[in-house]
């Protein structure tokens, strides 16, 4: 499990990013994939995601995960759900105590967020597709309805895809240049004529500035690159492996 000094400073705040390594999952899913989605056996995922909880001292049925669908929705959680009620939505907020909101990512930006002094915190889930669509502005309007101020909110951006290892084609720059031209300062040229590389958790750091957020901190692990430590859509693809694992995020208010 990573924790970054950002999040670990704040009282009543408990957070980790887990890699994938010191669970029960075996083959292409070795060893703590914590997706049902991923299919994987149910019951390995279970333990998986109780060895997680128990690592933040908490029951496993503290722990509440969403559908992923790439979307710029936000839920306000006021108690914990199972698996198989998981809204359809890419961020969470609460300002309750011993929920655990997690996020499962696999290069995809995990992002924890907290307002120590409010009492509130959030997780989001921003891949390209959520990022673009505004999934970073609207976590931080949820959390700020909850009573948080954006210029206390400390975020940590948690283990994805680095821009050395995320080449995209010649007309991916486009999706976010034709709105946002500035947003072409994270793209650069590749080896492949016409293809650029992008620095995904670079932009969505811009983004949560933009918020008035000014305290962050980024896990500075690839992991596309690190095959032992973390799970992988792109090397998956690269590998022409049909599976892949989840790995977890997560930040829990402790009373």
């Amino acid at each position: 499990m990573i924790t970054l000094g950002a999040l670990n400073d704040l009282n009543g705040i408990r957070h980790g990013f887990f890699t994938r390594e010191n669970g029960v999952s075996t083959g292409l899913y070795a060893s703590l994939n914590c997706g049902y989605g991923s299919g994987d056996d149910p019951a390995a995922v279970t333990e998986n995601r109780a060895r997680a909880m128990r690592r933040l001292d908490l029951a496993p049925e503290r722990l509440t995960t969403l559908y992923q669908v790439h979307s710029p929705t936000v839920v306000v959680v006021t108690q914990p759900h199972a698996h198989q009620q998981a809204p359809e939505a890419d961020a969470m907020v609460t300002a309750q105590p011993d929920i655990a909101l997690g996020i499962l990512t696999a290069d995809c930006v995990p992002i924890l967020l907290a307002d120590a002094k409010a009492g509130v915190i959030g997780a989001a889930h921003a891949g390209w597709k959520g990022t673009r669509a505004g999934i970073i502005a609207a976590t931080v309007q949820a959390m700020t309805t909850l009573g948080a101020a954006p210029r206390r909110v400390v975020a940590a951006i948690g283990p994805c895809i680095a821009q050395r290892s995320y080449e995209v084609g010649p007309d991916f720059p486009a999706q976010f240049t034709n709105e946002r031209p500035d947003d072409g300062d994270f793209f650069a040229p590749a080896h492949r004529t016409g293809h650029f590389m992008f620095d995904l958790p670079g932009l969505i750091t811009r983004r949560l500035g933009e918020c008035g957020i000014e305290s962050l901190q980024r896990c500075p692990n690839d992991t596309l690159a690190e095959d032992t430590r973390f799970f992988s859509y792109r090397r998956a693809t690269l590998r022409g492996d049909a599976v892949y694992g989840r790995g977890l995020s997560v930040i829990v208010l402790r009373p």
